[in-house]
Formats: C-alpha cells, structure tokens, sequence
C-alpha cells in the first residue's frame, strides 16, 4: 500500500502566552520542541494508521526568536517511508499579528517509529513521490541516514582513535589533561 504525502499532513496554529515563556521574555524552546513532537506524531500516526513513537530528531536550529503574542504555525509532512519508520518533516513559522510579518522560526526531520497494539513495530504504507519536491525529500532524508551511521561509526568507543584528534582539539575552548 501507498499513500501520498499531502494524505497525511498537518498543520496547527497556536497564539504564543506569557506562560510558554522563558526569562528573556522570548518563547521557550522546549515549548516549541514539545509543540513539534505532537505534529510529528499526528503527521505519521495519520499516515501509518498506527500510534507512532519518536525515534531520533535531526538537527533543530532555532533560527529565529518568537514572541509572546505571535501566533506559531507548524507544518508536518512525510518526507521518507521505511518498513516501520517515517522521516516526518517539520517547519515551524511565527507571526506578528500586528504587523503580519513572518519568520522561519526552524525546520527539523523526526524520524517516527510506527507501533501496532502489541508494541511491536508496525510496518507502514510507502509513499508516493509525484513531483520532484517529493523525489527530492526522499533523497535527502536516505543521505542524512547515511551522514549519521558514518558520524556513529567514526566515533565509536572501539574503533575511535583519539591521536587523530587532539591536534584540532587543542585549537578549541578545551583543555586537555590526560592522566
């Protein structure tokens, strides 16, 4: 079975209070990450038909600062489909009521696991890429899985050579002092 993106997207709303911020009077970042999670989940349970769980999260950027008063509007699509896990896409913009101007707050992929009533992973329907925006977010999302195994692997406790580090090291805001 497959199914095409737009099936499954969502997109929500939310007026931005004095409760979800932080000390500098800006939005709380893990406010907002909550807000993600929720999309995602939503994004792939929709999708799957299937209660969903959070694997991994790629690279959030918080690009921009969001205020108390702006209304925050996220977006979800799937980008990739496995056998049991999705790449869900996210994109989150704030905007000023008053003035209508609007920010690209941060954009970020979670990586969904589908789950069936037994808490086994469920597989999921595939996705159908009918424009090449599709194609291409399907491309990018198997070449970020491979940055990511690579960046594992080169840092794995048993094969990590630390000799090939310290040199840069040494260049940054740490000090090294072995015994």
């Amino acid at each position: 079975m497959f199914k095409h993106a737009k099936e499954s997207q969502v997109s929500i709303t939310e007026l931005m209070l004095p409760s979800h911020s932080n000390f500098s009077g800006k939005i709380h970042g893990g406010h907002i990450l909550n807000l993600m999670d929720q999309i995602a989940f939503a994004c792939a349970s929709k999708h799957s038909n299937h209660y969903c769980v959070t694997a991994s999260v790629n690279k959030v950027d918080f690009l921009n600062p969001i205020d108390v008063g702006e209304l925050v509007t996220l977006k979800a699509s799937i980008n990739y489909t496995g056998r049991t896990s999705m790449v869900v896409g996210l994109r989150v913009e704030s905007e000023n009521i008053r003035t209508g101007e609007v920010k690209h707050c941060n954009s970020s992929y979670f990586t969904m696991v589908a789950k069936d009533e037994h808490g086994k992973n469920a597989k999921v329907p595939g996705l159908i890429l009918d424009t090449e925006q599709s194609v291409r977010r399907f491309a990018r999302s198997i070449a970020r899985q491979e940055q990511a195994r690579k960046r594992s692997n080169k840092f794995n406790a048993s094969t990590f050579k630390m000799d090939e580090h310290l040199e840069f090291i040494k260049t940054q805001n740490a000090k090294i002092e072995l015994h």
